[in-house]
């Protein structure tokens, strides 16, 4: 083993290609629709099981605190949507250049952008 091998250890030194960011991104948005899907589920069954349950959901989902926490739940599956049709492309074989690569991250960034922007404005 070669101990004259340079260390980088610093993380904040270490520069990632804009691919990887958006396969981190598309990971946390994946786990964020996992647990964000229990939340969901719960407001779901406590406005189905009786009216008052649909009332205190309603008025809890009229709250700041709530319209930010369902704005982040349909901004991380829109991100994971757009990535995820990306990687479909990309499963058909348009796009697996190392430029490809990097086109198609910036398009699923500025796509991204733009409809959590659009989501934003809707909900509030």
């Amino acid at each position: 083993m070669n101990s004259q091998r340079p260390v980088n250890l610093d993380l904040r030194t270490i520069k990632l290609p804009i691919t990887a960011y958006t396969s981190i991104l598309h990971r946390i948005s994946g786990v964020i629709l996992f647990f964000g899907i229990a939340v969901l589920l719960f407001a779901l069954d406590k406005s189905l099981s009786s009216e008052e349950g649909f009332e205190q959901v309603k008025a809890c989902l009229t709250s700041p605190l709530a319209k930010l926490v369902v704005w982040g739940l349909l901004s991380a599956l829109l991100y994971h949507l757009v990535a995820g049709v990306r990687h479909l492309v990309m499963d058909a074989g348009v796009g697996e250049t190392l430029e490809g690569g990097k086109l198609g991250s910036k398009i699923v960034i500025v796509v991204s952008a733009v409809l959590i922007v659009l989501l934003g404005a809707w909900i509030w």
